[in-house]
């Protein structure tokens, strides 16, 4: 079972706050990359971003570029607060300051001018935050990124509580 990074205890909102939800696809993988992203202004209003990339890339590098086009747009529209939510661990272990006595994994070499970039957009705003959230929980952004691909949107699977007969 994958482990998640631990995060400390949430903080109170700081005011302004802008809530991004992201994704990325790449179909196949690695293939073309979809985008996409849900954005929530303190002010209520939503804004969503489906967009091809351009290139050819895997997976984790689309998580990678829907994260950077989201802030970028929220950037554009005076942002300077964000939670962001993925659920991508790879992008969340990688772009979390590190906890005391937590390790960061390895990054994997030929994304790291990427999570460079990311870390770029991440220290033009005031205040970031970042949160692993299930899979199941980000199907809006999924789906704009499956979209811009022409893909029809996944069925979410939520977890079960079931106990699994052995």
């Amino acid at each position: 079972m994958a482990q998640h990074p631990t995060l400390p205890v949430a903080q109170p909102a700081p005011p302004g706050l802008w809530v991004i939800h992201c994704d990325g696809s790449a179909i196949p993988n690695p293939g073309r990359m979809g985008l996409g992203a849900t954005l929530l202004a303190p002010d209520g209003q939503q804004h969503s971003l489906s967009l091809t990339s351009s290139l050819v890339g895997c997976n984790n590098e689309a998580e990678l570029r829907a994260l950077m086009a989201a802030l970028q747009h929220a950037h554009a529209l005076g942002a300077r607060a964000v939670a962001v939510y993925s659920d991508s661990t790879l992008l969340i272990e990688q772009l979390q300051p590190p906890q005391a006595n937590q390790r960061t994994p390895a990054p994997i070499a030929r994304l790291a001018e990427l999570f460079d970039s990311a870390r770029a957009w991440l220290a033009r705003f005031d205040s970031v935050q970042l949160q692993w959230i299930p899979r199941h929980r980000n199907s809006a952004a999924d789906t704009l990124a499956r979209a811009a691909l022409g893909a029809p949107a996944k069925v979410a699977k939520h977890p079960s509580h079931k106990k699994k007969k052995r």
